[in-house]
């Protein structure tokens, strides 16, 4: 078992950190629960709204898009949105960290990466398995990731933290990156949660 990291590494400071989304494509949301990835979705466009507030970089995979479509729409319109847009690439392997593309946008210099997507126990694992070996402090908001079952939902939520990603929620990032109340931010972001 990794170790605990360290305090430093608990907190998602917004000149620090990338958000990542994680193969949210068209035929593979298909065999996720409906509810499940409803609440997924509405917790994503939270992250996204975060990250164009607290202009963090988004880098976005798409799993072999030739068999499993792209991006679903309404994230793919949110992220697209977003200036800079985010960074979409395609991908073969299951993790997504020695994607070409996404070295030169993890060269950026953000030492926390908040990732999400699909599927939990699979390339959200593999990915984030990879990232923490390569130094990188990893957030997995558990409401913003999913599996196609809710047993391998909670393989891949296990298997994270063993890893030594930290397994937080939309809410605990999203008021981490404010850091306090009164502002125009919070004003802006807190009623997305309520």
């Amino acid at each position: 078992m990794s170790p605990a990291p360290g305090r430093g590494a608990l907190q998602v400071r917004a000149a620090a950190t990338a958000l990542i989304v994680v193969d949210v494509q068209e035929r593979l949301a298909g065999a996720m629960a409906v509810a499940s990835f409803d609440a997924m979705t509405r917790n994503l466009l939270v992250l996204i709204a975060a990250a164009e507030r607290f202009h963090l970089p988004v880098a976005v995979s798409e799993q072999y898009p030739q068999g499993l479509g792209r991006t679903v729409p309404v994230l793919g319109e949110a992220l697209r949105r977003l200036s800079p847009s985010a960074l979409f690439f395609e991908k073969t392997a299951f993790s997504i960290a020695d994607e070409p593309l996404l070295q030169s946008f993890l060269g950026a210099g953000r030492g926390t990466l908040i990732v999400t997507g699909m599927e939990a126990h699979i390339c959200v694992y593999q990915s984030v398995r990879a990232l923490v070996e390569r130094g990188y402090s990893v957030h997995v908001p558990r409401d913003a990731v999913i599996s196609r079952t809710p047993a391998n939902l909670e393989v891949g939520l296990e298997l994270l933290q063993r890893a030594g990603a930290i397994v937080t929620s939309t809410e605990t990032v999203l008021f981490d990156l404010l850091e306090r109340a009164g502002t125009e931010d919070f004003r802006a972001l807190s009623k997305l949660v309520k």
